[in-house]
């Protein structure tokens, strides 16, 4: 299907002499929506030619890797394994679909009870274990565990997913000056990065705290380095850290999805849609400015939105 590039139009882009739209990366799929399907683009091929049968993932408790991760399993006919952060996690209660009511509270997880749904054997970790899941060690005790596998790292970001994600600017088809998404990992960022072009510059909304070091994260991962200032990783809209919220995001996403019918979830759509009105207000972009947000997708963590992570 085409993904629909959509225009904001509510009062506030309105009077601000900056033209906002939003890439619905949303749309792509059901379940492996967003970027997602493009960091899983190219593993799932590479995958396949490895004559692999199993995928094996990381992801904490609302992970939209690990619900992507999953659906793509049962659809691409892969086997999956999902390595979940916290040991507490195995009394969450995966038999049953909740009530409105239920949702978010101890001892219901909806991420997790569709990655069961789709197939996904989850193995439960502790934090201080989950930290070492990277090294060598790890890895090769889980291949002792599991057997074979392919493996996927925490977020789905690899060189891999890095050309999927380079791919995502294509689906603009307008002149632009600023393109936006929200950063975990940095690797849908850095893919945005190697496409721009030269009078083009990217702007990463943090979704962690204390992230600094995303910066040269992302730079690393970059395919093709332009040369600075083509991508900026803004750390002010992280409200409180990884999955966390305030009633001023939740009333600004609650306001923004009636104006514009464009629903954002409070990991990281919302803290990134929130970050360019307040930019938008404070003069950052210069007057007929284009810019893109890049919708992620993500909306299967909205069901956990008035629950903290």
């Amino acid at each position: 299907m085409k993904i629909p590039l959509q225009k904001i139009s509510d009062p506030v882009i309105a009077a601000s002499g900056i033209d906002l739209f939003v890439l619905r990366l949303d749309m792509t799929h059901p379940h492996i929506s967003g970027n997602k399907w493009y960091k899983l683009k190219y593993n799932l091929k590479e995958a396949k030619r490895q004559k692999k049968e199993t995928l094996l993932t990381f992801g904490g408790a609302y992970s939209n890797h690990i619900a992507a991760a999953a659906s793509a399993g049962r659809e691409f006919g892969f086997k999956t394994i999902g390595i979940i952060r916290g040991e507490e996690l195995r009394t969450a209660d995966l038999t049953h679909n909740p009530s409105p009511k239920e949702r978010g509270t101890k001892g219901t997880n909806h991420t997790l009870r569709f990655a069961t749904d789709c197939g996904m054997q989850l193995h439960f970790v502790s934090r201080e274990e989950y930290r070492k899941k990277d090294s060598a060690e790890s890895i090769d005790s889980l291949r002792k565990q599991f057997g074979d596998f392919y493996l996927l790292p925490e977020g789905g970001t690899n060189d891999l997913a890095i050309k999927g994600c380079a791919e995502i600017l294509a689906l603009a088809e307008i002149p632009f000056d600023f393109v936006c998404c929200p950063v975990g990992t940095g690797g849908t960022l850095a893919g945005v990065i190697s496409s721009l072009k030269e009078d083009q510059k990217a702007l990463g909304f943090s979704v962690l705290k204390g992230a600094e070091f995303l910066e040269q994260k992302v730079q690393k991962l970059i395919i093709s380095p332009l040369p600075p200032p083509a991508g900026d990783i803004v750390m002010q809209y992280h409200f409180g850290g990884y999955g966390k919220h305030t009633p001023q995001l939740l009333k600004f996403i609650e306001d923004f999805e009636k104006q514009n019918n464009i629903s954002l979830e409070h990991v990281y759509t919302g803290k990134m849609m929130f970050g360019i009105y307040d930019l938008i207000k404070g003069n950052h972009f210069l007057k007929n400015s284009t810019v893109i947000a890049i919708h992620t997708g993500g909306l299967q963590g909205k069901l956990h939105q008035h629950s903290p992570v």
